[in-house]
């Protein structure tokens, strides 16, 4: 029975995999989704002949909860350190990486003798003097690179022949070693996969990081008085990784990735202090410091509702992928690329927007009124805009856009989100030959009211404005004139849309907003007069 058991112990050694072998695996990119936020889908694959233990040293910082590997087997990831090939660099840890070596040490003061010795091996920390129950930073930190850093607070020691000397890194001028073996074996972070699998297979490595991303542009070109075309570029640059041959798409569409501020705990760049601490932080201020939410995601408000003619497009979530082809690209390039353009119908137009001076409790606000009118697309004077439906066959995502007229530069604009099909009115530059001027004022009330609202007291006033633009050019436009004001309207003239704005929809007035579209010809001069009712708070 005994010589049984040894039996079977002995063929289940023999067929097990020698899990201390470690075999270097090579990975390449084979896709990577670029968002305009600096978050990326990347895709690797690798070869595994079969079960055992495989290294790779291109290793990832992925974004939390994102880490998968595809494969027909179970395969177990783990990060560790080890000592591999590695390119020489300026930021050495002396201590670590000039172990056995005998050097030279010139010092910063010219006073203090040179130190001569071999650099001595010193054990590293573990358990809790490396790591502790209140989550400090272990004494060695690898930083996002992945590369150790130099420990400033340590001393270089040295055995001189005739004892030890200790060396303050800070102090060093500059080192000399007695030869000039290139430091090629360096102490660097590696990622293992334990594959249970006996079958040869291709496996999959997902997950999100940072390092690479897209930033679209737009060239919108007035062909014509009737045409215009769009055109689309992006630049997109790569601190990522080297990749060859790598499929890359594009990405437009809101980023939902609440996480992708926290770095992977699997990461040896993370700590578990840093963990937590980027955990409980709120993720928009690391959105906003990557880049303007604006450029990232958004989409402006539209003045007259959602446009129901656009066309249908697209299923499932609102992400659009556009595809640019398989690409190589070395850590550190750039590049730019065309990506679509259409050609379409347009319209000029001039936009004029007052903005309202009223607070939510009908009290002129000063401060409010400064802040709008510094706003450069509401500041109560007149823009030229073209107004067009995106003539491209997917959605024009937010970004720059450049205008020409006729070949000439026009202007610059920020464009929003426009799905296909979708119209739009984009800015092109001041209308300074347009002169506009807007006026209110209360009316006298012999009839004071007050009512009491909840535990505020409020008057009721009537206000009385005016809306006066002249044409000083030499061809007739079209105007679209919004004026925004807190109240009820009881007449306008020239029978305009009223709109209720979402701002104002539980507020103790109304926010209304007024559009007039109507056309002012060379030479001519118009005044829109208009009246309503607003509660000011005492």
């Amino acid at each position: 029975m005994r010589h049984a058991l040894l039996t079977v112990a002995a063929s289940l050694l023999a067929a097990a995999p020698l899990w201390g072998d470690e075999v270097k695996l090579d990975s390449a990119i084979e896709s990577v989704a670029l968002f305009k936020n600096g978050v990326a889908v990347v895709h690797r694959t690798a070869e595994i002949p079969g079960a055992g233990v495989y290294r790779i040293d291109d290793v990832p910082t992925p974004v939390h909860g994102t880490f998968w590997i595809d494969a027909a087997e179970p395969v177990d990831a783990q990060m560790t350190m080890r000592e591999i090939d590695a390119p020489e660099r300026s930021n050495i840890d002396f201590q670590q990486e000039l172990v056995g070596r005998t050097v030279t040490i010139h010092f910063k003061q010219g006073n203090v003798p040179v130190a001569s010795g071999e650099v001595v091996a010193l054990a590293k920390p573990t358990h809790d003097a490396a790591w502790n129950r209140t989550y400090e930073r272990p004494q060695y930190d690898y930083g996002q690179s992945g590369a150790p850093a130099a420990s400033g607070a340590g001393f270089l020691v040295l055995d001189t022949g005739h004892g030890r000397s200790f060396v303050d890194p800070s102090e060093i001028a500059f080192l000399e070693s007695n030869d000039n073996k290139p430091l090629t074996r360096q102490r660097l972070p590696v990622l293992l996969l334990t594959a249970h699998g006996a079958k040869k297979e291709t496996i999959q490595i997902s997950y999100l990081t940072k390092g690479i991303a897209w930033a679209p542009s737009y060239r919108v070109a007035l062909t014509d008085d009737k045409t215009l075309t769009v055109e689309q570029q992006a630049v997109v640059k790569n601190e990522l990784a080297d990749m060859k041959d790598a499929e890359v798409s594009l990405i437009s569409g809101y980023p939902s990735i609440q996480f992708s501020h926290v770095v992977s705990p699997l990461s040896l760049a993370q700590s578990w202090t840093e963990f937590f601490n980027q955990i409980n932080r709120d993720p928009a201020q690391f959105s906003a410091a990557m880049m303007n939410n604006a450029m990232s995601q958004t989409a402006a408000p539209r003045e007259d509702g959602a446009d129901l003619a656009a066309p249908p497009v697209g299923e499932g979530v609102d992400l659009h992928f556009e595809s640019i082809g398989k690409r190589t690209m070395g850590e550190g390039d750039s590049l730019l690329v065309s990506v679509a353009s259409g050609t379409g119908a347009y319209e000029r137009v001039v936009e004029w927007t007052v903005p309202d001076p009223r607070d939510a409790e009908g009290r002129v606000n000063e401060r409010q009124e400064e802040a709008q009118l510094n706003r450069p697309d509401n500041d109560d004077q007149p823009w030229d805009a073209v107004k067009f439906k995106n003539p491209l066959p997917f959605a024009m995502t937010t970004g720059p856009a450049m205008i020409e007229d006729l070949g000439h530069f026009a202007g610059q604009r920020l464009s929003y989100w426009v799905n296909a099909g979708e119209e739009t009115t984009l800015h092109v530059t001041k209308a300074l030959s347009i002169r506009t001027r807007a006026a209110e004022e209360e009316k006298p009330n012999s009839k004071r009211q007050n009512i009491g609202i909840g535990r505020g007291e409020y008057r009721s006033a009537t206000v009385s404005g005016e809306l006066t633009m002249s044409n000083h050019r030499n061809q007739d436009v079209n105007m679209i004139i919004r004026r925004q004001f807190s109240g009820e309207l009881t007449n306008a003239d020239g029978n305009p849309k009223v709109k209720l704005r979402e701002e104002g929809v539980y507020s103790i007035n109304r926010r209304n907003e007024l559009t007039w579209n109507l056309p002012l010809k060379a030479g001519e001069e118009k005044t829109l007069k208009y009246e309503y009712t607003v509660l000011v708070r005492e």
